[in-house]
């Protein structure tokens, strides 16, 4: 038969179904887990320039790493797991509290809707939003063993990686189906990409919420710092911003009758906080990638739901390595010529 497949490319094609169908599982069991394998490799490239400072100083590998690692869970983990345990408590307190709340707020809406003489939305559930925060503090609590692993598994591969630099590095040029000029240039856009998204945009962030704490603390805020994190995590979403912080304590201090507070921190938020973000941003931009507004919302839609609060981080970085792989996919196949 002329047109009989050859059996080279049935062996071929085996293999590539049997790699795929690896592959598949491999990433369906470690799913739960991925954001410790991320979080491990994004320490990595911040850590690994003083761990070869460290080992010039004729440090032990294992020490250095070792030492870098006890100092990242101190200077990192410890606080962000300290701002979520706040999180955990203040929801845990607003689901007690929930009636109390939602008839304020009610309350407040309603005075606006008379003033104005035009209804501006409907009636607040308390039960759903109760039964919204409940299904949230179970989520949470449920995935603690999963969280723990994760840390588990990020630890150990930040510790391989720095110790073992030369070992993954090799595997990576053995691995990939790529030419070696192209594994190398992919290498450095990563590690540029990786420092903007995990450095870049919380450091603009906690800028942010920083002077919207200064504001909070001068009108008097309860749970100044409470504000501070959900106005931190807010600019880190694009169209969004400081105003998941803002809007929130604006009406908060409407529904308890501070209305000079509240239209002092609307105008402070708006004016002070809101200017601020062009200012950090060019600054951090200097001396890190710059990444796209669209990028980002796009990776903050994908990956809030795919690693949770982890996602406004790794939702950003894996839209642009998507796109960086496209890039180097047209580089290594594309045709003589065609414009990348």
């Amino acid at each position: 038969m002329k047109n009989k497949i050859a059996p080279d490319i049935i062996r071929q094609a085996f293999i590539i179904l049997v790699l795929v169908g690896a592959a598949v599982m491999i990433t369906w069991q470690m799913f739960p887990y991925m954001g410790g394998v991320l979080a491990g490799i994004t320490l990595y490239v911040i850590l690994v320039p003083l761990q070869r400072k460290l080992e010039k100083l004729k440090w032990r590998p294992s020490i250095a790493a070792v030492t870098l690692i006890i100092s990242s869970i101190i200077g990192i983990l410890i606080p962000i797991a300290g701002l979520g345990l706040l999180f955990y408590s203040r929801i845990k307190k607003a689901l007690n509290n929930t009636s109390e709340i939602t008839n304020q707020i009610q309350s407040q809406i309603n005075k606006v809707e008379e003033y104005i003489g035009y209804e501006i939305g409907p009636s607040i559930d308390s039960d759903q939003i109760k039964s919204t925060l409940s299904s949230l503090v179970s989520g949470v609590a449920s995935s603690g063993l999963n969280i723990f692993i994760a840390l588990g598994i990020m630890i150990f591969i930040i510790y391989y990686m720095l110790v073992e630099r030369e070992t993954w590095q090799n595997a990576s040029m053995t691995y990939l189906p790529l030419k070696k000029e192209n594994i190398q240039a992919l290498g450095d856009d990563c590690i540029a990409l990786v420092k903007s998204n995990a450095l870049g945009i919380p450091l603009v962030a906690i800028m942010q919420g920083v002077v919207a704490l200064i504001g909070y603390l001068i009108f008097g805020v309860e749970n100044a710092f409470f504000w501070f994190g959900i106005t931190t995590i807010g600019s880190m979403i694009p169209f969004v911003g400081t105003a998941l912080g803002i809007l929130p304590v604006f009406l908060l201090l409407m529904a308890q009758g501070d209305t000079q507070g509240a239209i002092g921190i609307l105008i402070y938020g708006t004016v002070v906080v809101g200017s601020t973000d062009n200012v950090f941003r060019l600054i951090v931009q200097k001396r890190l990638a710059d990444i796209h507004p669209m990028v980002t919302l796009i990776g903050v839609i994908v990956g809030v739901p795919l690693f949770g609060f982890l996602g406004l981080i790794f939702g950003p970085l894996l839209v642009s390595l998507f796109l960086l792989l496209v890039q180097i996919y047209k580089k290594e196949y594309g045709k003589r010529g065609e414009t990348i």
